[in-house]
């Protein structure tokens, strides 16, 4: 990529590292600093107030200084750390600043993310923060799904902010070169995303129509190779910020498992963990492709255990939408694919069919980065992903915000890899070597992956129920409940586009986890008798024999002991025993 020039690129790149030795916990920052220090406009500091930001994260202490002197920024920090407000105070301060003494109106900053997702979240910050701007801080998002003859006309109005996907960006550079020619301010989102996602040429595109001097905002996880490449293309001399929290602060509330187990019982494992509530909250089933996400599904309808699905072939106003719910605690499980974090296969002459197929799918998707999932409980790795970086990526959306989160991982062995012909997925076949590597990774961060074990002599009182779900699952199924998904889907999404944003009370009733497809549900697997239960209740699958070394609990619901003790006083001897009512009987009698 061709290097954009600077003035000022010879003098030396100031470099400020932020570890336990200067800040040893983020709630030294918060004590010292507020954002009325940082002499903010009035207005933007009630906004603050809004969004209930009491202090500065450690990000937004240190870049927020910097930004507001006009510095270029290079700032690394982890997901979840507050990097959104971080660029978006010190972009918001210049315009407002800018017009108390001019009336002119023209965009003055430029905001490009990896994901339309992404895109649709910034926005939304933006309008939160300047709630008590007025008129004097307009924004536009023009990754979202309108055509652009309409996006051209919303551009005519002169929008403060432009939030944008590479691509799209280009696309109206192209048609008017005005919407950059004044441009004070600009941010890459998830920078190292920004280049793997395949943007460079348009990145190319949109360096050569920037102005010469504006200030530039790099906000990223990691600083990789990508990183570096844009830090070439668009910065200027940037401080460099990277922000290396204590560790023990950073991982404090995530704990990690992994279960070693054939493929088969990964389905078991996962009906035992959720019919028997052993997880409680929200979670996230991560899956290694689009088929297997419809699988997982309609596998769980089978047990009454609704769910979404939520990949890169559904419109992307459902994603949101979805998304958005699922934050409102409307739904407490999403099954995603998450293909663009997937190492892709090498090309072969037989698979051109499936290369067109692909196509297809939105290459603007991500959903282990960037999306804000609120409150998540745990990440399930159903299908352990092919490399570290990802598996950090994903297990990031929990426990973030000083709030507890866990994080479990199904792992193949290799020598029980495609045993179980109906459930083997190619992803899985070199799972011990990928988990060996994500254990490096995480040993580097401080952080252990603990083994979980659990009483498969008490689990497998529960796989015939496994065999029947499963036979019902068909291929067919599969194919069948996928093609109903997207026909369903793209006619909400047209309703959320058009007549919800009229009625938006009619969204209460919009939905996106109902059954999948005509597949045979069996309504003795939607409930578990006790006879199936081990004597310990429903704990006691989490109990391994001989007290094997490595176990750890999963958070549990607490048993209803008044309901059990009236049981008991009526006379209902069974209720909650754990008593196999077959072997009781008796000629009729108990």
């Amino acid at each position: 990529m061709a290097k954009r020039k600077h003035e000022g690129e010879g003098d030396a790149t100031p470099v400020i590292t932020t570890t336990a030795a200067t800040a040893t916990t983020t709630s030294e920052v918060d004590t010292d600093t507020s954002f009325a220090a940082f002499g903010l406009d009035p207005r933007l500091l009630q906004g603050i107030a809004k969004q209930n930001f009491s202090h500065p994260t450690l990000v937004q202490a240190k870049a927020i200084p910097l930004a507001l002197e006009g510095k270029d920024i290079l700032a690394r920090a982890k997901t979840g750390s507050g990097k959104t407000a971080a660029y978006l105070l010190p972009v918001l301060q210049a315009i407002l600043k800018r017009k108390e003494t001019s009336e002119e109106r023209f965009t003055s900053a430029l905001i490009l993310v990896p994901t339309k997702e992404l895109a649709q979240q910034v926005h939304k910050v933006i309008e939160s923060l300047a709630a008590y701007c007025g008129k004097h801080i307009r924004s536009i998002n023009l990754a979202q799904n309108i055509s652009e003859k309409v996006q051209q006309s919303l551009l005519s109005e002169k929008q403060d902010v432009v939030v944008s996907t590479p691509s799209r960006a280009l696309v109206h550079i192209n048609i008017s070169e005005s919407l950059t020619s004044q441009l004070t301010h600009l941010v890459i989102d998830e920078a190292d995303l920004v280049l793997s996602y395949g943007y460079e040429n348009d990145l190319q595109g949109v360096s050569k129509a920037l102005p010469k001097g504006l200030q530039t905002f790099l906000m990223s996880a990691t600083l990789t190779t990508e990183v570096e490449t844009l830090k070439s293309l668009f910065c200027r001399n940037p401080a460099i910020l990277r922000l290396e929290e204590d560790v023990d602060a950073e991982g404090e509330g995530l704990t990690q498992y992994c279960v070693k187990c054939s493929e088969d019982e990964k389905f078991l494992l996962l009906y035992v963990i959720f019919k028997l509530k052993l997880i409680k909250g929200k979670t996230i089933i991560f899956v290694g492709d689009i088929d297997r996400s419809y699988r997982v599904k309609l596998f769980l309808e089978q047990f009454g255990i609704r769910s979404c699905v939520l990949n890169s072939e559904l419109p992307v106003n459902s994603r949101l939408h979805i998304v958005e719910e699922f934050n409102k605690n409307v739904y407490e499980i999403i099954i995603a694919s998450d293909e663009n974090e997937q190492a892709e296969p090498e090309p072969t002459p037989k698979s051109k069919k499936k290369k067109n197929a692909k196509n297809r799918k939105d290459k603007e998707y991500g959903i282990s980065r960037g999306l804000d999932f609120k409150n998540l409980a745990c990440v399930l790795n159903f299908d352990l992903p092919t490399t570290s970086k990802s598996y950090t990526h994903r297990i990031g959306r929990t426990a973030r915000a000083h709030k507890n989160g866990i994080s479990l991982s199904f792992v193949i062995p290799t020598h029980l890899f495609g045993k179980h012909k109906p459930t083997t997925h190619p992803i899985c076949a070199n799972n011990e070597k990928t988990l060996q590597r994500i254990r490096r990774s995480q040993a580097k961060l401080g952080r252990e992956i603990k083994p979980y074990v659990f009483d498969m002599a008490q689990v497998d009182a529960f796989r015939y129920r496994m065999d029947d779900a499963l036979r019902a699952v068909t291929k067919i199924a599969v194919r069948e409940a996928r093609m109903r998904e997207l026909r369903v889907e793209l006619v909400k999404s047209e309703r959320l586009k058009r007549h919800f944003e009229e009625n938006p009370e009619d969204l209460l009733a919009l939905r996106h986890d109902g059954e999948s497809g005509r597949v045979r549900v069996q309504a003795h697997l939607r409930h578990v008798p006790g006879y199936l239960l081990p004597k310990g209740g429903k704990s006691g699958v989490l109990k391994p024999q001989g007290g094997a070394a490595g176990y750890v609990g999963l958070r549990k619901v607490r048993e209803n002991r008044i309901r059990k003790a009236r049981q008991k006083k009526t006379g209902r001897r069974d209720a909650g025993t754990g008593r196999d009512p077959v072997k009781m009987y008796r000629g009729g009698k108990r």
